[in-house]
């Protein structure tokens, strides 16, 4: 079959870091978001399934379809809201309608074609600025995790430049083999809670109020559009792939009205795991990334078979590993996208404004800090292009 000849060990390993990356990242706060709102145990098991589940299919199936690496992701900085609810506030039936009516803003500003209009009115230098700081906080966050795991880091950054020298393609798989085989020797593999047992999703009845759609919907909404969604459309631009965006956002909306009883609370475009299968890292041949996309959907799907007892495995590995493996496999398209915002001296210095405030990472009103990025970047335009206008007046 063509698409089995599409697929190789980059493009199957650039999956694997992806899906861990996606997980692990995350998983967290999926657990205290649940907690905060009552879910029991089994209830927990069932978000897993459902995020996992949700994931896996709105990733393969657009990617299947159009042969480009759609990648989408759960909001973990939505997961996040959701944990500051205050427990007793809502019932986790209030909670499953709001989940609803955020699902149905997104389908809505997603297949209207409005998201998709205001990213084409985004230069591609700001684009690319904003691309550049959110994956650059998470590369930071991979080096720092030298002052508690000095070893691993070393070796495992030495095993890349070396790999990246003798064999490009297959760099971040030394990397991810390496940093397994060390991290079993140094006995830091945590196997104490490891179980195997099939997730069975639960069904939560919605119900549906006021209150539970201003304080948790709508915040929902807002971040996973601005703090999610945004960047994730910035990574798929930046690798040069045209995808309907409007009809990807919407089924995105669409994913999180179905799962929503299951506890597949939003779902959108995957911004830091998505160009470890988006650039050249994962396949020179940009034609042939999308099997990166699948194979990730792949293991998602493995994921929600196992619920909780494959998150269980990815987090027995230290979160070290993760965070250094992402952040190598990160760095070609850091350094891209750093390339093409300063590229253009016109719009260089509303780039950096986008670059150095998304990195920041600030949030206000709970909004994250690529909508920040944004409309700072937008902001410096606009006001260059006054200024310019009025030179050619005089």
């Amino acid at each position: 079959m063509p698409i089995l000849k599409d697929f190789s060990l980059s493009t199957i390993t650039a999956g694997f870091v992806a899906s861990l990356v996606g997980l692990t990242s995350g998983i967290a706060i999926i657990f205290e978001a649940a907690r905060a709102l009552g879910a029991d145990d089994d209830q927990i098991a069932s978000w897993v399934w459902a995020l996992c589940f949700g994931m896996a299919v709105l990733t393969i199936v657009p990617s299947l379809k159009l042969r480009v690496p759609v990648m989408v992701a759960f909001s973990a900085p939505g997961a996040a809201i959701l944990a500051t609810v205050s427990p007793g506030d809502f019932t986790l039936s209030q909670a499953i309608g709001a989940f609803i009516v955020n699902g149905v803003l997104m389908a809505a500003v997603g297949f209207s074609g409005v998201f998709e209009r205001f990213m084409q009115r985004i230069p591609v230098p700001l684009v690319s600025g904003l691309l550049a700081g959110v994956l650059a906080r998470f590369v930071l966050s991979g080096f720092a995790d030298a002052a508690t795991a000095p070893g691993l880091i070393a070796i495992t950054t030495v095993v890349y430049m070396v790999a990246r020298r003798l064999a490009s393609r297959y760099a971040v798989v030394a990397v991810l083999v390496v940093g397994i085989v060390t991290s079993i020797v140094s006995g830091a593999v945590r196997t104490e809670q490891l179980n195997w047992s099939l997730a069975q999703p639960v069904f939560v009845s919605p119900s549906f109020s006021l209150s539970a759609t201003v304080s948790i919907a709508v915040p929902l909404f807002i971040v996973t559009m601005a703090g999610q969604n945004l960047p994730g459309v910035a990574a798929l631009r930046h690798a040069n792939y045209d995808a309907p965006i409007s009809k990807i956002v919407g089924s995105t909306g669409l994913g999180t009205m179905l799962l929503a009883p299951f506890g597949g609370y939003a779902f959108n475009m995957s911004a830091v795991s998505a160009p470890i299968c988006l650039e050249a890292p994962a396949h020179e041949d940009p034609a042939r990334r999308y099997t990166a996309a699948l194979a990730n959907g792949g293991f998602y799907l493995l994921a929600a078979l196992f619920g909780t007892s494959i998150t269980a495995a990815l987090i027995a590995f230290p979160s070290e590993l993760v965070h250094i493996v992402a952040a190598l496999a990160l760095l070609p398209t850091i350094g891209n996208s750093l390339n093409a915002a300063v590229r253009d001296e016109q719009h260089r210095e509303a780039a950096m404004f986008t670059f150095v405030i998304t990195l920041s990472g600030v949030s206000i009103a709970k909004i994250g800090s690529p909508f920040w990025g944004a409309l700072a970047g937008v902001t410096a335009m606009l006001i260059g292009s006054i200024e310019v206008r009025r030179r050619r007046e005089q």
